[in-house]
């Protein structure tokens, strides 16, 4: 059983809060080409049972549910589980979107043949009771399929960037880019799970400068948000300056477009 973190269910209505703060329906289109190509990879077939974990706006639901597959989307954000409701609408798509936690998903064990999760469970701040969860809502043989930030890559320096301005996380929260480390990985499912990971890149290409470019990002993501709020002005400069040099120096566009690769490893797991 998972130690108990103190102050949890305070530090799980913040996430809920950070969240729903800003617009992440701006941002997931940048990810969409992405998301397509994570599932074509997972070859889902008409009426696997499959559960996306924050599904957010539903940028892998609905490339799932039309290859036939039976999806079910969770997300602890009710104003994005608003979006992908509305484009599953859109698409007369059923999608089964609920409000749900990650580490106490409402589902019986071995419910679902695939199990995915992009760019989402590796936020949960007890990544041991998540992947418990992840194992024991998938069935046994089935997939458990997640694509996580690396340290190391664009995202993964990002976060060290805004820790340094950040609060220091409460006592046993470890830094969500762990899981973007196969070693920690591995060693997060067990020895008896097969397992393969594969680094691959999110290209974000944006017709906007890397300065224009941090300031739509900074507008619109949740934790930035909330982050630039707790700090007094020299500061909050500091860190958009520190931000937008960081997309200039991984910008292979130019002065009116941002192009930038993103690193992520792609996880899949066979639970027995």
């Amino acid at each position: 059983m998972a130690a108990e973190t103190p102050g949890l269910p305070e530090l799980k209505q913040r996430l809920k809060a950070v969240w729903m703060v800003g617009d992440f329906g701006k941002i997931a289109p940048l990810l969409q080409s992405e998301a397509d190509a994570f599932i074509v990879r997972l070859d889902l077939q008409p009426g696997m049972r499959v559960l996306d974990v924050g599904c957010g706006t539903g940028n892998q639901s609905l490339p799932a549910a039309r290859t036939g597959a039976k999806v079910t989307g969770v997300d602890i954000a009710p104003n994005l589980l608003a979006q992908a409701v509305a484009r599953a609408q859109e698409e007369n798509a059923d999608i089964d979107f609920r409000e749900a936690d990650a580490e106490a998903l409402p589902f019986r064990d071995g419910e679902f043949d695939v199990v995915l999760s992009m760019f989402a469970a590796m936020f949960a701040p007890r990544p041991e009771v998540a992947v418990a969860e992840l194992l024991r809502v998938c069935r046994p043989g089935g997939l458990i399929a997640m694509a996580n930030w690396t340290p190391s890559g664009f995202v993964g320096e990002q976060n060290v960037i805004m820790s340094r301005y950040a609060p220091p996380p409460p006592p046993g929260i470890v830094s969500p880019m762990l899981w973007g480390d196969e070693d920690v990985v591995r060693e997060r499912f067990g020895s008896g799970v097969a397992l393969s990971a594969t680094k691959r890149t999110v290209t974000f290409d944006i017709p906007l400068g890397p300065t224009e470019t941090e300031a739509y990002f900074r507008q619109y993501i949740g934790p930035t948000q909330i982050l630039m709020k707790q700090l007094d002005p020299e500061r909050q400069k500091a860190l958009v300056d520190e931000m937008a040099a960081h997309w200039a120096l991984h910008n292979q566009g130019d002065g009116e477009r941002t192009l930038v690769h993103a690193e992520y490893l792609e996880v899949h797991a066979w639970p027995n």
